[in-house]
């Protein structure tokens, strides 16, 4: 039996991973959700509770893990809350759909632990690839429940690393690659209007400011070992092409499937084996067509604030990661434009001082330091 701790449970990963561990037991895959761990919604929290039996929950927030104690005993508070829950719940994998740099701490320790990790918080990785990297060595696993990642280790295995020519990850484009817009107009509820993906708040931001696949691109980079101008982006609306890996002999081996993100979560759960999915089969006579197109990257300076920061190095990833966290924070609350994203990311990394060779807690410090200058000034 697998068992599982189960961290951002109430996001739109944590949802998702539900309902595959449902699907599976119910196919005879055997799979116990051991803990949960959320920010604050403790309503859908109860419910998942009252499904799951978990033996620990965590919840971040102070105040609403108060209350929860009256329904739920075994409870860990605030900020290091996972952290506690993590060195008591018996499990062997953990999947980590916490946002942003907040499922870093986590993340590292349960690799050091010797866990599967199944990894859906790419902000982690971005800001501390080097100690993830060293972390897995101790025992762990590091498995991608992201769709471009999860295809690109699936289509590795056709190939030896050392046969890779490129990896080419394939990005919708968002709502607006191909509209005449005015950024500086753009609403909340236009940014998070994913046309193939549903998806949280967040993501759906960076998706349409191709942020996401900036961070995807240094993902890639510390989970392959590619370099990084081995690493391309192509658009393609469909999302059916989940991303391709193209070997020295100009092969290229690409995963393809209907876009739901239940398929790379299970695919992480019960790897090396595949099973039934609960997702609709793929039919290509119903496609028509599929289509690919290269980004604006003058429109989109996402993807070069991201080569950037991996060409430069030390902190510089640190810094674009909470530059990005922090201006999409300002914006879901209202007090930016969507256009002013890409000019606070582009100043923070004009400004920034790298740290080589970073540890934990000077990346730790950066993450926090470079959030509060943005936010401070607004």
């Amino acid at each position: 039996m697998r068992k599982i701790l189960l961290l951002g449970s109430t996001g739109s990963i944590g949802r998702q991973s539900l309902d595959v561990v449902r699907f599976l037991n119910h196919k005879g895959y055997p799979v116990r959700v051991v803990g949960l761990a959320v920010s604050r919604n403790t309503e859908l929290l109860r419910e998942q509770v009252e499904e799951c039996s978990p033996d620990f929950v965590a919840i971040a927030d102070a105040s609403a893990c108060e209350d929860f104690k009256s329904i739920f005993p075994q409870v860990f508070c605030g900020d290091d809350g996972v952290l506690r829950m993590l060195e008591e719940a018996d499990c062997d994998t953990v999947i980590n759909a916490i946002i942003g740099t907040a499922g870093l701490l986590p993340g590292l320790g349960a690799l050091k632990m010797g866990k599967r990790v199944c990894l859906a918080n790419k902000e982690s990785l971005v800001a501390a690839g080097p100690l993830f990297k060293e972390a897995a060595k101790q025992g762990g696993e590091l498995l991608p429940i992201d769709s471009e990642h999860s295809a690109i280790f699936q289509g590795l295995f056709a190939g030896k690393q050392k046969e890779v020519a490129r990896l080419i990850l394939t990005a919708s484009g968002g709502p607006f690659w191909n509209r005449d817009v005015d950024f500086g107009s753009v609403t909340v509820d236009e940014a998070i209007s994913h046309p193939t993906w549903s998806m949280g708040r967040k993501i759906s931001v960076d998706s349409a400011t191709m942020m996401n696949k900036g961070l995807e691109i240094i993902e890639a980079h510390y989970l392959f070992d590619v370099p990084p101008e081995q690493i391309e982006v192509l658009i393609h609306p469909q999302s059916i092409v989940h991303s391709i890996v193209e070997f020295i002999d100009h092969s290229q081996i690409a995963q393809m499937s209907l876009p739901d993100m239940r398929l790379a979560i299970q695919y992480a759960l019960t790897y090396p084996a595949r099973f039934p999915s609960p997702i609709r089969k793929l039919n290509l006579d119903e496609l028509g067509h599929l289509t690919f197109y290269p980004p604006d990257r003058g429109r989109f300076p996402s993807l070069d604030f991201a080569y950037m920061s991996l060409k430069k190095g030390g902190t510089y990833p640190v810094c674009l990661n909470a530059a990005n966290e922090a201006a999409v924070s300002l914006f879901l609350d209202g007090r930016i434009h969507f256009s002013d994203i890409f000019r606070i990311i582009e100043k923070a990394l004009g400004e920034h001082r790298s740290e080589e060779n970073p540890s934990l807690e000077e990346i730790l410090d950066v993450d926090r330091e470079v959030k509060e200058a943005i936010l401070s000034d607004f």
